[in-house]
């Protein structure tokens, strides 16, 4: 699908009420299959650690995994297992 990214870029610049500087990187960055997806596994994992009060090498020594992957699962690197 070829869609215009400027035209998509200043419309959505134009809701924002304000210039967007990383949006047309990123807008490229999803067309070209690299943007980051996020997924309902990855928003629980968050939502988990932040309603705890603990920094990611807390909550990733409490859940016995290394603090690299929680923050992949995050960042929406990686799916948590089982996601």
């Amino acid at each position: 699908m070829n869609v215009d990214i400027e035209k998509v870029a200043a419309a959505i610049e134009s809701d924002a009420g304000e210039s967007l500087p990383d949006l047309r990187q990123a807008l490229l960055e999803a067309q070209a299959g690299l943007g980051r997806v996020t997924t309902p596994e990855q928003i629980l994992v968050r939502q988990a650690r932040e309603k705890s009060g603990l920094t990611q090498a807390a909550f990733a020594e409490r859940i016995q995994t290394p603090v690299a992957p929680l923050r992949d699962w995050e960042q929406g690197r990686f799916a948590p297992p089982g996601g």
